[in-house]
């Protein structure tokens, strides 16, 4: 079934005075349309508002009425005249999506890699290109002509947009390679004082042999050469030389200690993000003295893409100074977990571990840890050759 703009209603007309009923519905000029008449029985369609007109006319004539309401628009939209609540709910969608469509919702960024989002972010914020700002402010082409200039590392830039949506194509600038370190002629030289323990020398002269002891800056590998004729040449020396040495480390922590933890007591506080907005969702924010917080963004994605709404969450525990005595053995273990902490940040892969001896001191309020190795590591470092 079809449905109708205007309101209209089918009316079946059955009496003796039957056309002196028709004669006064067209000398009151009410609208008729399909009229059928055979007999005693008339039938015609009207306007809803000229129902009561009618009415009287069929009192007057002795006429009686059956009706029935067609389905159409306007009956719809009677049906729901009461809902104030619908209609401004169209509204404000109506409203809503002509602003979204007239404004930059969301900004994609192709073609960058070693330049991040974040850099051209900042940079198009500075040319108020941004989530918020209205398309018909933007000027595309010269924005994309000093996105060039502002960023280091860009070649090219070209901005467009679609709907709400701003696209920046990037083309990154090809960096010039560096020189080759293994080109450039040097020497190899202890980088600490050390024990040689093992030797492989691929290029150069070796100065030192396994067992001597060389201090920091000694020259292992020499990268000079001359010939019978005194003839002097220069070239890159390689090769690994390892050695041994000692070292110590010391840590301590007192028995009696303060640390701050959480109390058990949190607090959500919420923000409603839009555009450039920020809008507080509490009435109360954070008293605590001493806290931890932890933030979290829930953005709005319509078909896969992020809109510039969102909720961000801000958990806030509050914290307090507690204060505890440890007994020796757990100031042990305590210390004991910084060593190893010491081991696997500080001590570079190449370096092993020949020894480890361990020591612990003690006063009224502290304990000490000792820690004494003998490691060996590659100690080669490169000393670059100047030529006048």
């Amino acid at each position: 079934m079809s449905l109708r703009i205007l309101n209209r209603i089918r009316v079946n007309a059955k009496g003796k005075e039957l056309y002196k009923f028709i004669n006064r519905i067209h000398s009151e000029n009410i609208e008729c349309r399909e009229q059928y008449c055979r007999g005693d029985m008339f039938r015609c369609d009207i306007l809803k508002k000229d129902m009561k007109k009618l009415k009287i006319l069929a009192d007057q004539c002795g006429v009686e009425l059956k009706y029935a309401e067609y389905h159409s628009l306007s009956a719809e939209l009677s049906r729901y005249r009461k809902r104030i609540g619908l209609f401004i709910g169209i509204i404000l969608a109506a409203v809503t999506v002509l602003y979204f469509s007239q404004v930059v919702v969301t900004i994609e960024i192709q073609g960058n890699s070693s330049v991040s989002d974040e850099v051209i972010l900042s940079a198009l914020k500075e040319l108020d290109i941004k989530a918020g700002t209205p398309l018909f402010r933007l000027d595309l082409r010269t924005s994309g002509k000093k996105l060039k200039a502002m960023v280091d590392g860009v070649a090219w830039a070209g901005i467009r947009h679609t709907g709400s949506r701003i696209v920046v194509q990037i083309r990154e600038a090809v960096p010039i390679p560096e020189m080759s370190r293994e080109r450039i002629p040097c020497n190899i030289v202890a980088s600490r004082d050390a024990v040689i323990s093992s030797v492989l020398v691929k290029s150069g002269e070796l100065k030192h042999i396994i067992g001597d002891y060389v201090p920091k800056g000694t020259l292992l590998i020499s990268g000079v050469d001359e010939n019978d004729k005194g003839q002097t040449f220069v070239y890159h020396a390689m090769g690994e030389i390892r050695g041994t040495y000692d070292e110590e480390v010391s840590f301590s922590a007192p028995f009696h200690t303060q640390e701050m933890l959480p109390t058990g007591k949190t607090r959500n506080l919420r923000r409603l993000k839009l555009f450039s907005l920020d809008i507080p969702l509490y009435f109360f924010g954070n008293d605590y003295t001493d806290s931890r917080s932890e933030r979290s963004v829930n953005k709005l994605k319509i078909l896969g893409k992020e809109l510039p709404l969102g909720i961000e969450e801000n958990i806030v525990t509050e914290m307090s100074a507690q204060e505890f005595d440890r007994t020796e053995d757990e100031l042990y273990q305590y210390l004991m977990e910084r060593v190893y902490l010491y081991e696997n940040n500080f001590l570079d892969d190449d370096t092993v571990i020949l020894s480890r001896s361990v020591n612990t001191s003690r006063t009224s309020d502290t304990l000490t840890i000792t820690v004494k190795y003998s490691l060996e590591s590659n100690i080669c470092q490169q000393n670059d050759i100047f030529i006048k």
